[in-house]
């Protein structure tokens, strides 16, 4: 599946204001949302909690990327916000979260659904992505750049193959 796939134009949201971490996940929760009509935010806003509790899900370098699992969901679906002012994450590194990344995946996970995990944490830990993303301007911006990103790090190296 393609990111553009799990991750659609009104699950983005740019410099979105948010009192804390619990305020953030509560905002990514009506994100996730969006598409499921039978899904409440306050349902994943509750599971995203749980797997807070069970460890922090801030990368550092002030990127966050909590996720869960959702009982009926076929499918992952993402979202992201740019925060216009960082936030505390009990990040390993201590340094506050201003991108985060929410993911949601089926209860059982299939080769797809860690393929999706693999590409969104190789993502996030491009550092000139992150650079790209701090500097978006609006939510459409924000979107197209992480789209642009992944196309980036899923093309062919030039030469890799048939060189020697």
């Amino acid at each position: 599946m393609s990111l553009a796939e799990i991750i659609k134009p009104d699950s983005v949201l740019c410099n979105a204001h948010a009192r804390s971490k619990k305020h953030c996940l509560e905002i990514l929760s009506e994100l996730l949302v969006r598409p499921f009509a039978d899904v409440a935010a306050e349902d994943i806003f509750e599971r995203l909690i749980e797997r807070e509790r069970l460890g922090c899900t801030s990368m550092t370098q002030g990127v966050a990327f909590p996720h869960s699992r959702v009982d009926g969901l076929e499918e992952s679906h993402a979202a992201m916000i740019k925060l216009s002012d960082p936030v505390d994450f009990d990040s390993p590194d201590g340094e506050p979260v201003d991108l985060v990344f929410g993911l949601l995946v089926p209860v059982e996970l299939s080769e797809q659904d860690y393929a999706d995990i693999n590409l969104v944490t190789s993502l996030l830990a491009d550092e000139g992505l992150r650079r790209r993303l701090r500097a978006a301007n609006s939510s459409k911006d924000l979107h197209a750049i992480l789209l642009d990103g992944c196309r980036n790090l899923q093309a062919p190296v030039a030469g890799a193959a048939g060189s020697g």
